[in-house]
């Protein structure tokens, strides 16, 4: 019998100089087929599940619970104490009716229709940030310019977020998302941060409802808060929640979509010249990246089976999307970048009740941001070498650090 001390630790570490290589090949072949325990960081076991099929059913069964708050949940890190300040609103942390209360509450505003309305806005913020790439290099480097300030600026927009406290809300997030950061230091910028978002409900409330603004938190504020439907402390997390996602997943993946793109230059290439190609290839950079690599966590609340495991109640288990959307069951030689691919079975958003609610807006951005950016820099390459390039391998979501460019 093993014990948790003999059991492999969980997040496995990225293999050197793969940044598209989620494991190594002895990792792959040991962990690619029914679930299978491993040691957290806080010394307790949970099951990893990474078939596609096994995820799939895991993220729709009622039997695993999202709440973190409860005894027992798998934690990928130290955290303070949760307060009911931090759990109301966090509505990708609930479950049952709790969890789509707020959802339904907030699911009409990313609808494709919806999206399709602001592409003029998404424009905009994509052709602002690259004449900032244009004008700052080159070199120069593209997070920093273009696929940070994009999703940024369209998050601001959508939520009534002033886009000059940029700076500040970006650095706070990067707090509340690394794996490796002080439990204080996580309760400190969870503070600043609701204290922000508070300082801009307030500024609503004191407005006359009928000169308030459009945006989403205006709006929620008139039809939800001021009805009761919603308390402060709910309206201030869900602020948090969205501000955070609707910025950090998506510079994520432009960034290293635009790697991803400068490394194959006859993918980049067919994208300058045909931009009708942009939704197949973003539907395969995002199965392919899979920015939430070190999976989605939840706890079973009754013992339930998983294609060949059966998960006791009480006992943690991990959906690892990425190695998901690597299964050769699903799609084929699922290790190669192949954007010619049918790779809509994808689950980079998740599955189930908690998938993404903003994924419609982020294919949007991806779409728009990496057509203009293939016409408008056709000759895009990289400035320095690649082992150079420094990735965010120890948070939430992974990413770029920095991405410098010349054309």
């Amino acid at each position: 019998m093993s014990t948790t001390t003999d059991l492999p630790r969980y997040p496995f570490a990225e293999p050197p100089g793969q940044p598209f290589g989620l494991l190594s090949d002895l990792d792959r072949h040991r962990f690619d087929g029914p679930a299978t325990k491993v040691r957290l960081p806080n010394g307790s076991d949970a099951w990893l599940i990474t078939r596609h099929a096994d995820v799939r059913a895991m993220l729709r069964s009622p039997a695993f619970s999202a709440d973190a708050s409860r005894p027992a949940f798998p934690l990928l890190r130290p955290e303070p104490p949760q307060r009911d300040i931090d759990r109301k609103g966090m509505f990708i942390r609930m479950d049952g009716v709790d969890h789509s209360r707020i959802r339904r509450m907030l699911t009409s505003e990313f609808m494709i229709k919806n999206i399709r309305r602001i592409e003029p806005l998404i424009q905009e913020a994509v052709d602002n940030a690259l004449n900032d790439l244009r004008d700052a290099g080159p070199p120069a480097d593209l997070v920093h310019h273009f696929a940070l300030p994009v999703p940024s600026m369209v998050i601001c927009h959508l939520l009534g977020v002033p886009y000059a406290d940029h700076a500040r809300f970006q650095q706070l997030s990067r707090m509340l998302i690394g794996l490796n950061n002080p439990a204080e230091e996580i309760r400190t910028a969870s503070d600043e941060l609701r204290a922000y978002i508070r300082s801009l409900i307030d500024k609503v409330r004191e407005t006359d409802p009928g000169a308030r603004g459009e945006d989403l938190i205006s709006r929620l504020v008139t039809e939800r808060l001021d009805t009761g439907e919603l308390d402060e402390q709910e309206m201030i997390n869900i602020g948090i929640l969205l501000l955070i996602a609707g910025h950090e997943t998506t510079a994520n993946m432009i960034g290293l979509s635009a790697l991803l793109l400068i490394q194959r230059p006859e993918y980049y290439a067919a994208l300058h010249e045909n931009p009708d190609l942009a939704p197949g290839l973003v539907e395969e950079l995002l199965r392919f990246a899979s920015i939430v690599r070190s999976g989605l966590p939840r706890l079973a609340i009754e013992d339930v089976t998983i294609g060949d495991v059966t998960i006791r109640a009480g006992e943690g288990a991990i959906a690892v999307l990425s190695m998901a959307n690597r299964d050769a069951a699903v799609f084929g030689d699922g290790e190669e970048f192949d954007p010619y691919r049918q790779a809509q079975q994808h689950i980079a958003f998740g599955f189930g009740v908690h998938q993404c609610i903003g994924q419609p807006l982020a294919r949007a951005e991806l779409r728009v941001a990496l057509v203009e950016l293939a016409r408008r820099f056709p000759a895009l390459r990289l400035a320095v070498a690649p082992e150079e390039l420094v990735f965010r391998d120890r948070a939430v979501v992974f990413g770029l650090t920095a991405l410098p460019v010349a054309w």
